[in-house]
């Protein structure tokens, strides 16, 4: 139905004056619901971390706020590479197993250098990415599908290199790569640096080129972009080796911090840690709208609270889990009822 109009004696049909403002209404609602899904997790993050430090004293001390940044850095890499696939509009649940396959892998080939450990580490993630995003992008299968059928089957090599899982291989004697993970700057460790490099890439590939822009796009709207002339299918491949050598690399520094002699079944939920820290951060799981300090505040935001658990309520692991759960439940209703009230304030 049209709008209501009114006509003059000179037959010239007028718009009632409040029009523009309905419009205005409507685009202030829209802008502020950006705003809240966008930096939603920011402005919690520091409500969190001003209640702890009041109610919780161990808290805020340097040295557990040093703790919790490095033990958040490992996912906190992982959720970076995570935010491009998930903003293209798919998934990764390979990056844990991807993750476990580049600790052995760069433990085991230490022996041989620091260049074979890296090379080690990151080729074969590298891999992993790339034949999950052919397969994604060419043969059109469903993200989930594919790289759930990474998740086991890269843990399965995992197993199989470590004979079942019996072998823990460590790294002999000094290489000068594990300064990747024990050495510090400003008193804090090298990872979290490596991380807030990682968000910071992130960001100006997301904001400020083409292939950012048009991973947005192909979120938003894949048959769209693919009308559009975008490179679908070659960003498709790109943002899976990203979120694999992401994976890759967290798998490296946790070598170089503990030396090797890690379990096969490392790396086990590091997938859902790090997509349930981008969906805090107020990237859609539909794809198209996302931001990496939204990302880096929901990996930050999971820590926090863990930490704060730990500290206040001397409470377990388990425990843990269930409120992390709860939390990220909370958030997945309120981004869809934002996203309710977006599609409703209209075009």
């Amino acid at each position: 139905m049209s709008s209501p109009s009114s006509t003059s004696s000179q037959g010239v049909v007028t718009t009632p004056a409040d029009d523009p403002g309905v419009r205005a209404a409507a685009d202030r609602r829209r802008s502020l619901t950006s705003i809240v899904s966008r930096n939603g997790a920011v402005a919690v993050l520091l409500l969190v971390v001003v209640l702890g430090v009041v109610t919780v004293p161990s808290f805020g001390s340097a040295d557990n706020l040093r703790n919790v940044a490095l033990a958040a850095s490992f996912i906190g890499i992982i959720a970076a590479g995570m935010t491009f696939v998930i903003i293209s509009g798919g998934i990764d649940l390979s990056v844990g197993s991807t993750y476990a396959l580049a600790v052995i892998l760069s433990a085991s080939a230490a022996r041989y250098g620091s260049w074979a450990a890296i090379g080690a580490g990151l080729g074969a993630a590298a891999l992993v990415g790339l034949v999950q995003g052919v397969v994604i992008s060419w043969l059109r299968l469903p993200p989930f599908i594919v790289t759930l059928a990474g998740l086991t089957g890269v843990r399965g090599l995992v197993f199989l290199i470590t004979h079942e899982g019996n072998d823990h291989p460590q790294i002999e004697g000094f290489r000068v790569f594990e300064v990747l993970g024990t050495g510090r700057l400003a008193t804090i460790g090298t990872p979290v640096w490596i991380m807030l490099v990682c968000f910071a890439i992130g960001w100006w590939v997301l904001n400020r080129t083409p292939f950012g822009q048009s991973l947005q796009a192909i979120g938003g709207n894949r048959p769209a972009a693919e009308l559009m002339g975008l490179p679908v299918r070659r960003n498709t491949v790109t943002v899976y080796v990203v979120s694999a050598l992401a994976a890759g690399l967290a798998g490296l520094l946790t070598t170089a911090v503990s030396g090797g002699g890690q379990e096969a079944r490392i790396g086990d939920s590091y997938e859902l840690q790090a997509i349930a820290a981008v969906v805090i951060g107020g990237t859609l799981l539909s794809g198209g709208v996302g931001s990496m300090i939204g990302s880096l505040a929901g990996v930050s935001l999971l820590f926090v609270i863990q930490n704060l658990i730990v500290q206040g309520a001397n409470l377990n692991s388990y425990v843990q889990q269930v409120v992390s759960g709860a939390f990220l439940l909370v958030v997945v209703i309120l981004q869809a009822t934002l996203s309710r009230r977006s599609a409703a304030a209209g075009p």
